[in-house]
């Protein structure tokens, strides 16, 4: 997906930069890239890190780059943070987000100016590239960046760094997380609440959904004002986040506690496992959540083998994916063999990988494997966040599973899926079980999975679930 990171200080900022942007690599594996305003003015470096950790590839910018504001970005797409020379100025750039309508925006850019965009392999335009566009249609940075919150369908977080101070603005309905940190030489704006502790900041400001803020070494001005409506993605805390961040108030790790209590509650006295699991890493909270509240012993029949292995949905081919996520886990024989186990993994995308996780437990000797999903079944591909490389909805193994059944009438038959309580949910659920290989399977209740967050439902993005946006 992405992440950004930004300093504005009295000192110099390249080692909060550094390590700011480098705490954000759970978010993405493509690109990392750094800008920074100092004496010589402004200044860049974007490497690819797909083969190679952000920390690793960056080591020698640190030494070379100079100034007291910085902006960063871990990007899952296009190269940035870009530079920018325009009638505003000269900006830097770097934006986390979707655009849904593109070609829109752009058609529109050439009408209202003969402009041009650098265009990318694959005959794609840069989306930051084409923010800085819309941002330069106006006639200040914050009527453009309330711009582009009004025009853009999908979501746009931005961090824009003028030679004077950073411009921070959330999304229109804060889908993701933007927040101030301030320490005596200056402040810092984040993605990820976690980014700036060890630096030595502290919380200072949390952005509301559409919020502009203005930072320079003095202080944090408002400059437009937060909305009211907020769709936060809920899947922040299933997976993405990580376990030490905090959106809204609510921390990661505590909210998958409660995620799996929740699922031990409901299954009561329905299965009777000799210890639970969760899929490294994302389902380990989920998994400790449920133990304690079940009595059932936590155990980890699989180690993830860290140092090498990136995210195994990343690369392009599906054949890689299974192949990553095979390698990166090692069971161990004495805690599977002639165990009943329960597993928690965040989520079930296509079934891929699950499958095979699952056939290679039972050739360990497990005598049963029961499967816990931290979130309900997804049935609509996000329309808001690049949270997954999926090329349709039918790569979602409940799209296939509802189109063998309803046929042309599949897309009118959805809402009914997606009811926990109806007939079709149930034979849905029992025919991925079946196709798994699972000996059980049940997944977390969407009124549960609210529950476990915490906060106002009208606030949470739950679209990927029950297609309500």
């Amino acid at each position: 997906m992405g992440g950004v990171f930004g300093v504005v200080s009295k000192e110099s900022c390249v080692m909060d930069l550094f390590f700011g942007i480098d705490y954000h690599s759970h978010l993405g594996t493509r690109r990392g890239g750094m800008a920074v305003y100092g004496p010589k003015g402004f200044d860049r470096a974007i490497h690819n890190i797909e083969n190679s950790p952000f920390r690793t590839k960056f080591e020698r910018d640190v030494d070379e780059l100079e100034g007291t504001m910085g902006i960063g970005c871990i990007s899952d797409s296009e190269p940035q943070p870009l530079l920018v020379q325009s009638h505003l100025g000269s900006f830097a750039i770097t934006t986390v987000g979707k655009i849904n309508n593109v070609d829109e925006l752009v058609k529109e850019a050439y009408e209202k100016g003969r402009t041009h965009f650098l265009e990318m392999s694959g005959g794609n335009i840069n989306a930051t590239e084409l923010v800085a566009a819309l941002i330069n249609q106006k006639d200040s940075i914050v009527e453009g960046l309330k711009y582009v919150q009004e025009v853009i369908d999908g979501s746009m977080t931005v961090l824009v760094m003028t030679h004077e101070g950073i411009y921070a603005a959330r999304d229109r309905l804060g889908r993701t997380s933007l927040i101030v940190g301030k320490k005596e030489a200056g402040y810092c704006v984040s993605f990820e609440s976690f980014a700036y502790i060890n630096l030595g900041y502290q919380d200072y400001k949390e952005l509301g959904p559409a919020e502009i803020v203005y930072i320079t070494p003095e202080g944090v001005e408002t400059v437009s004002k937060p909305g009211k409506e907020m769709k936060i993605c809920s899947f922040l805390w299933v997976y993405y986040g990580y376990p030490t961040s905090t959106y809204e108030g609510v921390n990661v790790e505590d909210m998958r506690y409660r995620c799996g209590k929740m699922l031990a509650k409901r299954d009561s006295d329905e299965v009777h496992p000799d210890i639970v699991a969760g899929i490294p890493d994302s389902g380990i909270a989920h998994a400790i959540g449920y133990a304690n509240e079940s009595g059932t012993p936590f155990a980890r029949p699989f180690i993830k083998y860290t140092p090498t292995w990136p995210r195994s949905f990343m690369p392009t081919k599906q054949s890689q994916r299974n192949l990553i996520a095979r390698m990166k886990l090692i069971p161990v024989d004495v805690l599977i063999k002639n165990k009943k186990l329960l597993l928690i993994d965040d989520s079930i995308v296509r079934g891929t990988q699950m499958r095979e996780t699952t056939e290679l437990l039972y050739q360990s000797g497990a005598k049963e494997v029961h499967i816990r999903p931290a979130c309900p079944p997804l049935l609509y591909g996000c329309k808001y966040l690049n949270f997954s490389r999926s090329k349709s909805e039918l790569d979602l193994i409940t799209r296939r599973i509802i189109l063998e059944r309803e046929g042309d009438q599949a897309e009118k038959m959805l809402e009914d899926y997606a009811n926990p309580d109806s007939t079709n949910y149930k034979e849905m659920v029992k025919e991925i079980e079946k196709q798994l290989k699972f000996t059980s399977l049940k997944y977390h209740r969407l009124d549960d999975l609210i529950e476990s967050i915490g906060i106002e439902p009208c606030k949470l993005c739950t679209y990927c679930w029950n297609g309500k946006e």
